[in-house]
């Protein structure tokens, strides 16, 4: 059986973003989006066990026994990972996420140049969205570690679990874990209103609650970072408002319509020859993207994206037109990952 130790050094070896471990297969994980076989070995009931008391610890594993699922972070072969041990039909199955060793630089991370603009922002929602896997904690880490070195400010982050861990700089950094630190994270949220930040970390807009407070932190003069598995600008405004009652959806648009400041959608795309590339849809709120928030009429927000060029802005189609062009991936993949397949199809 491979230990989790060198589960994690093969991954790392290799380039890949995650290893799954479930019993009656061969350890796998996944090289370029793909899930492929690491080992021949099957990884029996027993084996699946005792690697999810090694990862939980002897009292995590009796939660995660009674429960059925643990979460939790960690450094295996020197590379700090993200834990998620799960059951399935009684079994210990396990998905381990290969976290970055260092926080990558903005820029190199092949994200729209009006992007690291964001980071000069000192109020308003900013959101990093898209689906798991699609680089979300990474770009907020950058968003972050940006910060961290040019503004001298409070930064609290709420994170489920912690997953890169910053070397505080110009700024002073609180980052607290959901379940650890903080009960949830609208309590955490609340909480960081009275602890004198600058900017806060939301890992993820799950709830009423969380949503609400987050906007009230926006009104309050904070600068709030969060994230949302949406596929583009128009559906996290959706999805923000349609967690509210109808009878308050009026008054929820129009906070936000003077609140939002900016939404990366992300994808990762899988590149010519192996890899993958970052390809971004980014809404910068306009006066006119304003005013469709706050009318409720989100299915034209894209047009306005889309001619927000001047601007910086970009649609998710637009983004994988220009990764064709470049070279960098093929224009079937591109029509396979655009919202619009016909138009990235003709203007490829």
């Amino acid at each position: 059986m491979m230990t989790v130790e060198e589960m994690v050094a093969k991954a790392k070896r290799d380039g890949a973003s995650d290893v799954h471990v479930i019993e009656g297969l061969p350890p796998k994980y996944r090289l370029d989006g793909q899930v492929q076989d690491m080992d021949s070995v099957v990884m029996t009931h027993d084996d699946c066990v005792s690697i999810a008391r090694y990862l939980a610890g002897e009292e995590g594993y009796r939660t995660f026994d009674k429960v059925g699922e643990f979460d939790g972070a960690g450094t295996y072969a020197g590379n700090r990972c993200r834990i998620h041990l799960f059951k399935q039909q009684g079994n210990p199955s396990l998905a381990l996420r290969l976290l970055r060793e260092s926080i990558p630089q903005l820029e190199n991370l092949g994200v729209p140049p009006a992007v690291l603009k964001l980071t000069d922002l000192h109020k308003g929602i900013v959101l990093v969205t898209g689906e798991t896997g699609s680089g979300k904690s990474t770009t907020l880490a950058a968003l972050l570690d940006s910060i961290n070195h040019h503004y001298r400010s409070h930064i609290v982050t709420l994170e489920d679990p912690v997953e890169y861990l910053y070397k505080p700089d110009l700024c002073a950094i609180n980052q607290r874990e959901v379940g650890k630190d903080t009960a949830s994270f609208a309590e955490g949220l609340r909480a960081s209103l009275r602890e004198d930040p600058n900017v806060i970390l939301i890992g993820e807009m799950r709830d009423k609650d969380t949503i609400e407070t987050a906007i009230t932190a926006a009104e309050t003069g904070h600068l709030v970072f969060g994230t949302l598995h949406t596929g583009s600008a128009s559906d996290s405004i959706d999805r923000m408002v349609q967690v509210f009652p109808a009878d308050e959806q009026t008054q929820i648009r129009l906070q936000l319509s003077m609140t939002l400041m900016a939404v990366l959608t992300q994808q990762l795309i899988p590149k010519k020859g192996g890899g993958r590339a970052l390809a971004c849809e980014l809404m910068i709120v306009t006066d006119a993207i304003r005013n469709l928030i706050r009318a409720g009429n989100t299915p034209q927000i894209a047009n306005a994206v889309a001619t927000s060029a001047a601007i910086g802005g970009q649609t998710m189609d637009q983004a994988l037109l220009r990764l064709v062009r470049s070279g960098q991936v093929t224009k079937e993949m591109a029509v396979h990952y655009a919202h619009n397949a016909d138009y990235v199809r003709k203007n490829c």
